[in-house]
């Protein structure tokens, strides 16, 4: 049985923080996530620049960040499962599948981590049941590996109210799901932020002894996610993982830049933002 803390320690470093920007979005086979992303291999490149902690890859796409020849460059995360539950309506079958081989592709990879979800759609205890197994056999394989194992834990709300991928920030909900992750042996827990952000620190302490790093989810203002990030990381989040809010920006680099202050140095969100403006004029 191999440890996890080498692999641990690639991904949150020596301050036990991390900023870990999501660009497996077209994995999930849903137009309106590609913005951003149409060229893959100038998004990677732009982030690896921006300098990151960690940028999380499907394994079709993992090359574009280990290819480069560069010691130092962020840490991989691979997501390890395929869902179809993102778009306007809900297909009749919806599924949540692992990829083959999921832990042996990130150890051949050199992933520091792996991600997978652990799903909560109204009416649909099927697709729960399917992402507790998915969780289950990531486990043990990451057990024997050393592999991290990052749990998505993600309330939805119905299709009939919100209409595809809305959130339930809902911490009736969400913490319930977050403690489920955490007893079912997640290393690192990707959650939502609650509704009201304020209730945050009952996922933290929900989570125990896993580091809790929030989903940044829809587009926001650049006020809203620099206000929100350090509400989260005062809260006690160790991170986020943030997809749409960082490659949809008109200055991806200069919003890493940003993120990474708050983050890793607690900047407060007025100075964070002077940092993001700074950045966005530069040559």
């Amino acid at each position: 049985m191999a440890s996890v803390l080498p692999r641990m320690n690639r991904l949150l470093g020596a301050d036990g923080r991390c900023l870990n920007v999501a660009v497996d979005h077209g994995l999930f086979n849903e137009a309106s996530f590609l913005q951003g992303i149409e060229n893959m291999a100038t998004a990677v490149d732009t982030l690896v620049k921006a300098g990151p902690d960690a940028i999380q890859l499907s394994p079709g796409e993992a090359y574009l960040l280990q290819d480069i020849p560069m010691r130092e460059k962020p840490a991989l995360v691979l997501r390890t499962d395929v869902a179809n539950i993102y778009g306007q309506e809900l297909p009749r079958h919806l599924f949540s599948q692992l990829i083959d081989e999921p832990v042996e592709q990130a150890v051949a990879l050199d992933a520091a981590a792996v991600v997978v979800n652990l799903l909560l759609l109204p009416d649909q205890p099927e697709l729960h049941h399917m992402t507790v197994h998915n969780v289950t056999r990531l486990r043990q394989a990451c057990t024997r590996a050393g592999m991290p194992l990052m749990v998505e834990p993600l309330v939805m709300r119905h299709n009939r109210d919100a209409g595809g991928y809305q959130v339930d920030g809902d911490p009736a909900k969400v913490i319930p799901l977050v403690r489920q992750a955490a007893e079912l042996g997640a290393d690192v827990i990707k959650a939502d932020p609650t509704d009201p952000v304020e209730e945050y620190h009952r996922v933290i302490q929900a989570a125990g002894r896993c580091p809790v790093l929030p989903r940044g989810g829809g587009r926001s203002t650049d006020e809203e996610i620099l206000s929100r990030t350090w509400a989260l990381i005062s809260l006690g989040a160790r991170g986020v993982v943030y997809g749409r809010n960082i490659i949809q920006h008109p200055r991806p680099a200069a919003m890493v830049k940003a993120l990474m202050h708050i983050v890793h140095h607690r900047t407060r969100p007025q100075e964070a933002m002077k940092i993001l403006q700074e950045e966005s004029t530069a040559p």
